[in-house]
């Protein structure tokens, strides 16, 4: 499976994000719930929103910064290392939370959460060597995640 361009990226995510705020979260694709997270890019200090999607943990929302398998990690990634202050729409919440990059033991639990217990790569993996990060959305409600789960059109 080839790895989108920036523009490819752009373009898709554009349109998720805005059917995603005119239907009060719901999306017809992705065919799995989503939500929007807001960083401050690093270099710009502006406002970013990028559609993703997640996983729960008991109490916690995570997401895996996979970008399709691409070779480099995605740019919200970098830009939340460098401000962890972040905004999170979920379904019709919005939340101001605290990004948490894990380490190895816990983004390796998490991470099969969200993969399964399957052996091997998933299609993402097969197109690099880069391990995928996994950040803990800390300050949204795991509970605001069971409307959105219901809430893919």
């Amino acid at each position: 499976m080839a790895t989108p361009s920036n523009e490819e990226f752009i373009a898709y995510n554009k349109g998720i994000i805005e059917e995603f705020r005119a239907h009060g979260g719901t999306v017809t694709r992705p065919d799995f719930p989503i939500l929007l997270l807001t960083t401050t890019g690093a270099r710009t200090g502006r406002p970013h929103t990028v559609p993703l999607g997640f996983g729960v943990d008991g109490d916690r929302v995570f997401v895996v910064a996979s970008k399709a398998g691409a070779p480099t990690h995605p740019d919200w990634f970098h830009n939340l290392r460098a401000a962890p202050s972040v905004t999170v729409e979920l379904g019709t919440s919005t939340f101001r939370a605290t990004a948490i990059v894990t380490g190895d033991a816990e983004r390796d639990r998490l991470y099969r959460i969200v993969t399964g217990d399957a052996p091997g790569p998933n299609a993402y993996e097969q197109n690099t060597t880069r391990v995928f990060p996994v950040v803990v959305l800390d300050g949204v409600s795991a509970s605001a995640s069971s409307s959105a789960t219901a809430s893919v059109r």
